[in-house]
């Protein structure tokens, strides 16, 4: 019988153990969907933005996508939006990503067996995966917007995943989307005033098991992660 927990925020990331989803909707872990199903080699999530740049002076070929506080991080070729990278190639690049919340679960999910992303466009995927794994645990941990601020899409994604694990059926995801648009993170997105959240970026976030993988972290080089994708029949 696996259990299943759930867990909020950077400190969720450090308690949770087992195979682990860390959860980012608006919009890291779905950007990360949308980069490899356009060609990405590879995908190094980072916590500093002074590391993204470090790489690059390495590999000047790395491309930076990023932000903080929303906004696209100054000199990175794309901020955290599935719509600003709608339709660019990724084909056999390596790209470096750091975001306020998302990636920073993943940096400090140190305890677990396991780290995978989590977001609503590969959450079949997801519940597949680990009913494939069969673990004791499950840490589902939805980032929100900071330390102690949650956000309604991550929260709904952890209990959507829990569901769907538990009763085979997840909740009316419509009914959730719904809700979402007029949530206070959601509400950005129709926000003209807001110019850094592109209106698209709501939809393509929110395009439920549009990826058919999973994204699970691996060692990288000189004590950093990369995403792997890995298809789930």
């Amino acid at each position: 019988m696996t259990t299943i927990q759930l867990l909020d925020f950077v400190e969720g990331a450090r308690q949770a153990t087992g195979l682990t989803v860390v959860i980012d909707v608006f919009r890291a872990f779905s950007t990360a969907c949308y980069l490899f199903d356009q060609g990405a080699k590879t995908v190094i999530p980072v916590g500093r933005r002074e590391t993204a740049r470090a790489l690059q002076q390495q590999h000047p070929d790395y491309i930076l996508i990023g932000e903080r506080g929303g906004q696209k991080i100054p000199g990175f070729s794309y901020g955290n939006s599935p719509a600003e990278i709608d339709g660019v190639p990724f084909a056999g690049k390596t790209v470096v990503h750091t975001t306020t919340n998302g990636t920073q679960g993943l940096i400090n999910a140190q305890a677990a067996a396991e780290v995978i992303t989590g977001s609503f466009v590969n959450a079949g995927a997801i519940v597949a995966y680990i009913k494939a794994k069969e673990p004791d645990m499950v840490s589902l941990v939805a980032m929100g917007t900071g330390p102690g601020r949650p956000a309604e899409e991550d929260t709904a994604c952890a209990h959507y995943l829990k569901t769907r694990l538990t009763n085979g059926q997840g909740p009316d995801f419509e009914a959730v989307k719904t809700n979402l648009r007029t949530s206070h993170t959601g509400l950005k997105f129709f926000d003209p005033r807001v110019e850094w959240a592109d209106q698209r970026d709501f939809d393509l976030c929110l395009t439920l098991n549009k990826f058919n993988f999973v994204l699970l972290t691996q060692p990288y080089q000189n004590g950093l992660l990369s995403l792997r994708k890995i298809e789930v029949e």
